[in-house]
């Protein structure tokens, strides 16, 4: 019973610390000295439209394409969209159906196509990137700069890398688009 205990727990550490480096430890991408076409914003934690925003701000690029939440989830990000138009940058913002990374991907997949865009930066938490790329390669050919933002809180952090696991196993099982 021990030894099993302990396998137990050693496996556990094991794929606690391989999410640790593979999910946490993830660097941004480089940007182009020539910025990318548009900056895409995943909804979620609200750590993310500040880094989309400063983005904007740096001319990394003219669009902005917002995924939208409900109005209470992310007031800022409802005020955004909602709100007068941005000066300086084109703004789009769209629910992804389903509302999901995977719907993420593909919402922005479409405006890809439609705007023929070549280069898309895609801004989340850290922790979401690993995943994000996986999905975003399956639905478009543009070329993808990742940026992270950190988790919200300590405990986040903790909870977020085996909640990680289960929805990569999910798109790894759940192929295509």
């Amino acid at each position: 019973m021990r030894r099993l205990l302990f396998l137990l727990v050693l496996v556990v550490a094991l794929v606690y610390g391989i999410g640790w480096w593979l999910l946490l430890d993830r660097r941004d991408d480089p940007l182009s000295p020539r910025g990318v076409d548009a900056i895409v914003v995943l909804a979620g934690s609200r750590k993310r439209l500040p880094v989309a925003l400063d983005l904007i701000r740096r001319h990394v690029a003219g669009t902005l394409v917002v995924s939208e939440t409900s109005s209470g989830a992310d007031p800022p990000r409802y005020r955004l969209c909602h709100g007068p138009k941005p000066l300086g940058y084109r703004l789009i913002c769209e629910r992804a159906t389903p509302f999901s990374t995977r719907g993420e991907a593909r919402m922005t997949a479409v405006l890809v196509k439609r705007n023929h865009w070549r280069s898309v930066a895609v801004v989340s938490s850290r922790f979401h990137l690993f995943r994000s790329r996986i999905l975003f390669r399956r639905c478009t050919s543009a070329k993808l700069v990742l940026r992270g933002t950190s988790a919200d809180t300590s405990a986040w952090k903790a909870m977020s890398i085996p909640l990680e696991w289960v929805k990569l196993a999910r798109s790894v099982v759940l192929r295509g688009c």
